[in-house]
């Protein structure tokens, strides 16, 4: 079984979540910005590489919120090759300095995009999304006043979520 070590950011501002789109063949998703750490990397490190390299922007690295690890099966492997994959995905809150979106050339992302709290659930997203909204403590339930906010309950935050895999 293989192993992947990874660091994401939650980006929120505004009532708007830093999304990037990850395409890998036939399966896509909209994920938080991050991806595999280097060896000999600090995670805090790889976020702020990803974050530039996906979006373009700036990070700057807060707290670490949480760490998620799952095992799940990958659809495409070559021949021979366990199609199980042990992912541990450290997850950090963090902000960004202000600019235009660049999206990715070459790598697995394809989109960047600040998309509304709102508007989350209604997103094809891997379960990283779901996961790292929790970790913060962010719904994506309308509040009040009609935007999103941060969850004073369970966090539970069923439905809108594909079956793509995470990024490899």
């Amino acid at each position: 079984m293989d192993l992947r070590v990874a660091a994401y950011a939650v980006v929120e501002r505004r009532g708007k979540i830093l999304l990037t789109h990850w395409r890998r063949g036939h399966l896509h998703g909209w994920t938080l910005p991050g991806g595999g750490i280097d060896a000999g990397e600090d995670p805090r490190d790889a976020v702020v590489r990803e974050v530039m390299e996906e979006t373009g922007l700036e990070a700057r690295v807060g707290k670490l919120i949480g760490v998620d690890s799952r095992v799940m099966v990958r659809e495409e492997v070559p021949e021979g090759d366990n199609p199980e994959l042990h992912t541990i995905r450290i997850v950090y809150r963090a902000t960004v300095k202000d600019g235009p979106l660049v999206h990715e050339i070459g790598g697995s992302s394809d989109e960047a995009r600040w998309v509304p709290l709102r508007e989350v659930r209604g997103l094809r997203t891997l379960s990283l999304v779901q996961t790292g909204l929790r970790m913060a403590g962010i719904s994506t339930r309308r509040n009040q006043n009609g935007g999103g906010g941060r969850s004073g309950g369970s966090g539970r935050n069923g439905g809108g979520r594909a079956n793509a895999k995470p990024k490899k």
